[in-house]
């Protein structure tokens, strides 16, 4: 079976061909350069032509690999390598007729050398660089001397050749190696932003499965506390205050009941697929309200601070979740919770607002990207779910501290109605 790339290292080579085009056309344009001045300026006849051909059918190849980048997202090693021996056997040419291996710019058979070990698989860096080697060795033995009478002249000519040819060789590696580095960090830093995800999914996966079961083990001893509750409410001989307590207790065990039955049915991680899209201000005010009914004894406003009509949103079932305990951690920093909702034209956002003591150092460096350990006051799963419903739907969930802890979501915005 043939071998595949895999995308990123497509992508990869795509990138330091396109790097391998822009340092040709700096080649050759000292190449023209030298070509048309080397013999006006120091004396030395060249044969002009023929290395002009040469020149101008590498110019033709350069255009036409540019024109193929620009078409083509992306190419495997296979055209990075046959890029490099071309320019191996055109640089062998343009030496050929220019001195051989006496001329100082035959160093610069190195710089595609240094490309191919940067860029391509250990078998091909080989045949690159026995190319380079053979091209070397062979121009020791054939080529065109260059009429230079003064021997004297010729050395001084040749070391100013070689100094500037190292420094051409400096700058171009420098330029290429910085450059193949660079991108390098960047694939790496992406590289661990995608597995950072993944394992946060993978997590939430996971903690959605056991609140699955722990969902299943929960419906009997609130079935049961919901009888007991039924016929408290119907003993004549309680109380009215008693009555009204049942009554609380009664409605208590519903909620609970009801979150009970919505996590058996997205067991696991709901899909996006679910997703639906509603009007900002009445959504947030939902949630709010059913919040207050889970948590009677908490005081909250909420605050909608954006111009009618507010922006449609996409939202579903754990988002809900996530901000529901972002309320609920605000609240237990025994404190009155503020939630403000503005929005424009791309984005709502939603502020949290407690006047407790604030979100710790180790809390505001991680955002909730990492569960925190159960006795974290307030601070644990349940911001790590949070911050998974947000993410997921394009959001994102940043923490910090103005007089006690405040908690900012911002969620893409659809249409606006």
């Amino acid at each position: 079976m043939p071998k595949t790339l895999s995308p990123l290292r497509n992508t990869d080579t795509s990138v330091t061909l396109r790097r391998l085009v822009v340092l040709r056309w700096w080649l050759l344009a000292g190449e023209v350069a030298a070509i048309l001045v080397v013999p006006v300026l120091l004396d030395i006849a060249l044969p002009r032509w023929p290395m002009l051909v040469v020149v101008g059918l590498q110019i033709l190849a350069n255009t036409l690999v540019a024109r193929r980048i620009n078409r083509t997202p992306a190419f495997d090693d296979g055209e990075l390598f046959v890029q490099l021996v071309l320019d191996i056997v055109a640089l062998t040419v343009l030496m050929f007729l220019s001195g051989g291996a006496a001329n100082p710019l035959i160093s610069l058979l190195l710089p595609p050398v240094a490309i191919a070990a940067l860029g391509l698989s250990a078998g091909r860096v080989a045949i690159i660089a026995g190319l380079a080697v053979a091209a070397y060795s062979l121009l020791n033995l054939i080529y065109l001397p260059l009429p230079i009478a003064d021997v004297e002249r010729a050395a001084r000519l040749h070391l100013a050749g070689m100094w500037f040819t190292f420094v051409v060789s400096v700058v171009m590696l420098a330029w290429f190696v910085v450059r193949m580095t660079a991108s390098i960090r960047q694939r790496d830093a992406e590289l661990a932003a995608v597995r950072e995800k993944a394992l946060r999914d993978e997590r939430v996966i996971a903690l959605g499965s056991l609140a699955a079961g722990a969902a299943h083990e929960l419906s009997t001893p609130l079935a049961t506390m919901a009888i007991v509750a039924g016929e408290l409410a119907h003993d004549a001989s309680l109380g009215e205050a008693a009555h009204a307590d049942v009554a609380l207790l009664r409605k208590q065990i519903a909620a609970c009941k009801g979150i009970i039955s919505g996590l058996t049915e997205r067991a696991g991680a709901e899909r996006l697929d679910n997703a639906a899209a509603v009007q900002a201000d009445r959504w947030l005010s939902e949630v709010h309200r059913r919040w207050l009914e889970l948590r009677p004894s908490a005081t909250s406003d909420l605050k909608l601070a954006g111009r009618a009509p507010a922006p449609m949103i996409i939202t579903d079932k754990t988002l809900e979740q996530g901000l529901l305990n972002l309320f609920s951690n605000a609240a237990d920093t025994g404190s009155e919770v503020s939630v403000v909702a503005d929005w424009d034209g791309e984005w709502l956002t939603i502020e949290v607002h407690d006047s407790g003591p604030g979100f710790a150092a180790p809390i505001l460096e991680q955002a909730g990207r990492e569960p925190f350990p159960t006795h974290a006051a307030g601070s644990g799963i349940g911001l790590f779910l949070a911050h998974a419903a947000i993410s997921r739907l394009g959001g994102q969930l940043s923490l910090h501290n103005d007089g006690g802890g405040v908690a900012r979501i911002r969620l893409p915005a659809t249409v606006t109605t």
